[in-house]
């Protein structure tokens, strides 16, 4: 059957059959990260941001190609998780530029919205680097130009973009090196094919697709540190929804209905406005809203009820701390053990979101992180490279005076806010916070999930490895020798602290016996063994 124009129910289904596609293969995405570690996340990333789409896709009540590709673009914005979701995140955001306005699609029009998601997926990178993702969906898009105006049948069409896309995928190790020594091809460009895949297998058989979410979860173990008497509580109805707009001054609006409560976050998009806001009427902000579109997504919460309940069940945290306002600064942090949330904690955190290696937050949950601090100047801490684009992202919707600082390790993030000083100007603590984290190294120890090759060394599944930055020094079957060896190659002479931070599955009689192994040996350092509660690394190492 030839097919001319992708209408919007055909493009519906296509995003849905792409969604399960890649919830179907993410496994085998997140095991072609180079590194053989359990925390693989590329596919769940993706997987993840693509469920987010797909729930704004649900959201309308008529399918034109435009409304549902900028439908896409919103919830994958909002949803983005790790690097791989937020460049998927751009990839849709180009792509309903592209079909914007359009009831249908030809394959002309495809090609060109192909172009368009290329180029601003290329533009939300500092440094792109080719043999990624990115390389796959530029390469596509080329093929797409090149064939569309002597191919007018969509599903052909597509399958050839599939066929040449799967040929770039293939050349990425000949690009990146340490894809062609680990034996794989770039897990991003796998995924952006496993969507295409998806995309076109739902289109050929032309039938309603359904698809059943499963809600990511985190922990309930979060840390606000805000005082939940429910005589404190100024607004007493946590407010969220979604306007279908053509209206785009949505900072006008964010204005107009800021007389209303506080805890107001307005977030623009091409054709979507979403509102979070605290206010006593909810009934006067959801008229505002539907002076300027429809609403969908309504959610009302008494929250005075909420903190009741909360108090009455004991579920809140003992050792919570009063709200204060008109504070100078907030601090927010992302953590991935209970030790680690402790010492957070005790270094004044204002918000904690968990998330880190095992799962990447959102650019939403950190958008919430943002919303629900006080102060005037706002210093995010991913502590995770893969964590970055998206606190980048969660900045510029954010609307107010967000500083991402970004820390690619756990040790990095400690050390940044051990020099934080809340008398200083943001200038001089950013500079002090950057001179802190360049005296710290970062050290880990985990087991490898697949067996592999990196820099000529041959790595099994189940070995244990020890990890430095992007580089693997040590490799064995005992985890405390590993650990001492990795330890042992870390060490220089500017070095005199090791801080152990011990993980799920590490007794604390383990952690104090390598401690102590290693002060035999290194007796001028000082070591400190702290309970880290981190999932899949017996062991996390700060190195001063």
């Amino acid at each position: 059957m030839k097919v001319q124009n992708m209408d919007g129910v055909m493009l519906k289904n296509a995003f849905i059959g792409a969604a399960q596609y890649l919830d179907k293969n993410k496994e085998e995405v997140d095991a072609l990260n180079v590194f053989p570690v359990p925390d693989g996340d590329t596919g769940t990333n993706m997987s993840l941001t693509m469920k987010s789409a797909i729930k704004q896709i649900l959201n309308l009540e008529e399918y034109s190609a435009g409304k549902v590709a900028i439908a896409a673009s919103n919830g994958s914005l909002m949803g983005a998780r790790g690097n791989s979701g937020v460049i998927l995140s751009q990839l849709f955001r180009g792509f309903a530029n592209g079909l914007k306005d359009k009831e249908s699609a030809t394959t002309l029009d495809l090609a060109n919205a192909f172009k368009l998601a290329s180029d601003t997926a290329y533009k939300a990178v500092m440094k792109p680097t080719e043999g990624t993702i990115l390389t796959v969906a530029r390469g596509c898009a080329e093929y797409g130009l090149e064939i569309a105006k002597g191919e007018d049948d969509v599903i052909i069409f597509l399958k050839k973009i599939i066929e040449h896309g799967n040929y770039v995928l293939d050349k990425t190790p000949e690009m990146l090196p340490v894809l062609k020594q680990a034996g794989v091809v770039d897990a991003g460009g796998k995924g952006l094919m496993c969507v295409l895949i998806g995309a076109y297998n739902a289109i050929t058989t032309g039938e309603e697709i359904e698809l059943e979410f499963i809600e990511p979860t985190l922990t309930k173990d979060v840390y606000i540190p805000h005082d939940i008497d429910t005589a404190d509580i100024k607004y007493g109805y946590c407010t969220e929804f979604i306007i279908n707009t053509s209206y785009s001054d949505y900072e006008a609006f964010r204005e107009d209905i800021s007389v209303f409560g506080d805890s107001l976050m307005v977030v623009g998009g091409e054709g979507l406005i979403k509102v979070h806001i605290h206010t006593n009427n909810p009934g006067k902000v959801l008229e505002k809203a539907l002076s300027i579109g429809e609403l969908n997504d309504i959610k009302i919460d008494n929250m005075r009820y909420q903190h009741s309940h909360i108090i009455a069940n004991k579920e809140y945290i003992e050792d919570k701390k009063p709200k204060v306002t008109n504070k100078k600064y907030s601090l927010i942090t992302v953590s991935i053990g209970k030790g680690l949330d402790t010492v957070f904690k005790e270094l004044n955190v204002d918000y904690i979101i968990p998330g880190g290696q095992t799962m990447n937050p959102s650019t939403e949950d950190l958008l919430k992180a943002i919303d629900e601090v006080e102060g005037e100047n706002i210093i995010i801490l991913p502590n995770n490279g893969n964590i970055i684009l998206a606190a980048e992202q969660a900045k510029e919707l954010s609307g107010r005076n967000v500083y991402v600082f970004p820390t690619k390790s756990i040790p990095e993030g400690i050390s940044a806010l051990i020099s934080f000083n809340p008398d200083l100007d943001v200038e001089e603590n950013l500079k002090n916070m950057e001179e802190a984290i360049s005296y710290v190294k970062t050290a880990q120890v985990t087991y490898a999930v697949r067996d592999t090759e990196i820099d000529d060394i041959k790595i099994k599944k189940d070995d244990i490895i020890g990890i430095a930055g992007d580089e693997i020094l040590a490799i064995g079957n005992d985890v405390e020798q590993v650990a001492f060896e990795l330890l042992e190659k870390m060490i220089d002479d500017e070095s005199s602290l090791i801080t152990i931070f011990y993980g799920n599955g590490v007794e604390e009689e383990e952690a104090f016996k390598l401690s102590k192994k290693f002060e035999e040996k290194f007796e001028d350092f000082d070591v400190e063994v702290i309970f880290g509660g981190q999932p899949l690394y017996y062991y996390i190492f700060s190195i001063e």
